[in-house]
C-alpha cells in the first residue's frame, strides 16, 4: 500500500461495504447466454418523440427517445422466421438509419454460421456478435474514506482552493489545474461519461448540471452506488473551493451520465454491444461535446459506426489504453479517438496522463485513490472540457495536437494545462 493510501486507510476504517450486484440480462438474453446471442440491423426511418432529462437516474426512458419505423420491425420479424431466431429486445438508433435487435440462435447452432448466412441476406444492413467489452480501472486497495480535514487538510494555504484533500492530488496538481483555472473552468461544456452509474448526489458533485440515462436495468439505487463512473465522473467535475473533498479537472462542465456498464463482485465492471450502442447513441443525440470512454473490448461494427458520427460532428471521443496497448480493438482503433494511457508506462502514438494512486469520489460521500487508465482516459477529458470552453469548433485531431504539442517539449515532460490554454487563449495567463 502507497503511503498517501494508507493516510487514507487510516482515516476511516470503518468504510462502508458496498455489496456486489447481480449482473443484468444481457440483452434480454438468459443469464449465461451471452455467447449464443447476435445483433442485427435493418435499415430504418425514424420518427421522434419527447425526450427528457434530469439529475437522477431513470427520467430518460431505457430507449432512446424515438422509434422503430413500421416497415423496420416487420423487416426484423421476416429476417428472424427465416434464421430461425429468437427475438429478445430491440432499439432504433437515429443517427444511424437503423432499426437494431438482438436475437439467441437455436440451440446447437454456431453462431458463426448463423452470423454468415445473416451477412448474405440482402435484407440485413449489418450483423455481429454480442460483443463483450470491461472498464479500465483497478479496484481500490483500500476502504472507502470520509472527508477528514483535521488528517490531510494541512498545506491547503499554499493552494488556490479550500478543498482539504487537494494536497494529495498530485496528478492533477502536477497538471497545473489549478492554474489553469484562473482561464477556463469547461464552463457549460457537455462531457458523456459513458460508464457504471455514479454517485450525483456526491457532497463533491452537488451542483454539477447532469442528466442521466440507465441501459443495464432500472435500478435507481444502484445507479446511485456504483464505483467505476463516481471515480470517472469526480475526476472530471468535482467542485473546488467547497471545504470538501477534491478538485475536478473541469468542474464548470456538464454531465451526461450514461450507465452501459455493471459492476461484478470482484470489483471490474462489464458493458456489451446493446447497452454501448444506446448510450452512444443517446451521446450522439444530446449533443455531447466530449465523450469518455474509460472502458475496451474487441472491435465492433455497430459502435465503431457510432463513433464515426461522433467523430464526423465534431466530437471529441477520449479512450482509454487496454493493458499490453493494443489500439486494435474498441475505441481506439477507430480513427480520431484520442488514446490516453498511464504518463508513467509511455507507449508509442498516445497521450500520457496520471493513472496511479488518483485520489478520487467513491459512492457514498467517500473518497479513494484508484488507478487504470480510466483515471488517466478522465482526466484528458477535462483537459478537453477546458479547451472547449473557449474554442468550441476544435475537433478530436485538433485537442490531441495540441495536447501533444504542448506535453512533448522536452520529453518526458508531462501535460500541462495552464500551458496548452495559454497557448491557444491569447488573453490566458494563468502560469
Amino acid at each position: 500500500m502507497g503511503t498517501l493510501a494508507g493516510v487514507l486507510a487510516l482515516a476511516c476504517a470503518h468504510a462502508e461495504s458496498v455489496e456486489p450486484p447481480a449482473s443484468p440480462l444481457i440483452g434480454g438474453a438468459p443469464a449465461g447466454e451471452a455467447g449464443r446471442v447476435v445483433v442485427i440491423a435493418v435499415a430504418n426511418v425514424v420518427g421522434e418523440l419527447p425526450l427528457s432529462s434530469g439529475t437522477t437516474p431513470g427520467l430518460y426512458a431505457k430507449r432512446p427517445g424515438y422509434v422503430a419505423g413500421i416497415r423496420a420491425e416487420a423487416l426484423m420479424e421476416e429476417v428472424a422466421r427465416s434464421h430461425g431466431l429468437r427475438p429478445l429486445d430491440a432499439w432504433p438508433i437515429r443517427s444511424l438509419g437503423l432499426h437494431c435487435a438482438t436475437f439467441l440462435i437455436p440451440d446447437g447452432a454456431s453462431r458463426g454460421e448463423v452470423l454468415s448466412a445473416l451477412a448474405r441476406d440482402p435484407r440485413v444492413t449489418l450483423a455481429q456478435p454480442l460483443n463483450e467489452f470491461g472498464t479500465l480501472g483497478e479496484p481500490a486497495a483500500t476502504p472507502a474514506t470520509t472527508v477528514t480535514p483535521a488528517i490531510v487538510g494541512k498545506g491547503t494555504q499554499d493552494l488556490p482552493y479550500n478543498d482539504p484533500y487537494l494536497p494529495l492530488q498530485r496528478g492533477l496538481l502536477g497538471l497545473g489545474v489549478p492554474q489553469a483555472h484562473r482561464c477556463a473552468r469547461g464552463d457549460g461544456v457537455r462531457v458523456a461519461v459513458i460508464d457504471t452509474g455514479m454517485d450525483t448526489e456526491h457532497p463533491d458533485l452537488v451542483g454539477v448540471p447532469t442528466a442521466t440515462a440507465n441501459f443495464v436495468d432500472h435500478d435507481a439505487a444502484r445507479f446511485q452506488r456504483d464505483h467505476h463512473g463516481t471515480e470517472v465522473a469526480g475526476l472530471i467535475a468535482a467542485q473546488p473551493g467547497n471545504a470538501t473533498g477534491i478538485v475536478g479537472v473541469a468542474p464548470g462542465a456538464r454531465l451526461i451520465a450514461l450507465k452501459a456498464c455493471w459492476e461484478r463482485g470482484d470489483g471490474s465492471a462489464s458493458c456489451n454491444s446493446f447497452t454501448l450502442s444506446q448510450a452512444l447513441a443517446t451521446a450522439i443525440d444530446r449533443g455531447a461535446q466530449v465523450i469518455n470512454l474509460s472502458l475496451g473490448g474487441p472491435a465492433d461494427e455497430l459502435l465503431t459506426k457510432l463513433l464515426r458520427v461522433a467523430l464526423a460532428r465534431g466530437m471529441v471521443v477520449v479512450g482509454a489504453m487496454p493493458p499490453g496497448g493494443a489500439r486494435d480493438g474498441f475505441p481506439l482503433g477507430v480513427p480520431g479517438v484520442i488514446a490516453v494511457q498511464d504518463v508513467a508506462s509511455p507507449e508509442a502514438g498516445a497521450l500520457g496522463a496520471p493513472a496511479r494512486e488518483v485520489l478520487t469520489l467513491m459512492p457514498g460521500g467517500r473518497y479513494d485513490f484508484a488507478s487504470g487508465t480510466s483515471m488517466a482516459a478522465a482526466h484528458v477529458s477535462g483537459l478537453a472540457a477546458l479547451l472547449l470552453q473557449h474554442h468550441p469548433g476544435f475537433d478530436g485531431p485538433r485537442i490531441e495536437k495540441l495536447l501533444r504539442e504542448q506535453g512533448s517539449l522536452q520529453p518526458p515532460v508531462p501535460l500541462n494545462a495552464c500551458r496548452v490554454l495559454e497557448a491557444v487563449e491569447p488573453r490566458c495567463h494563468c502560469s
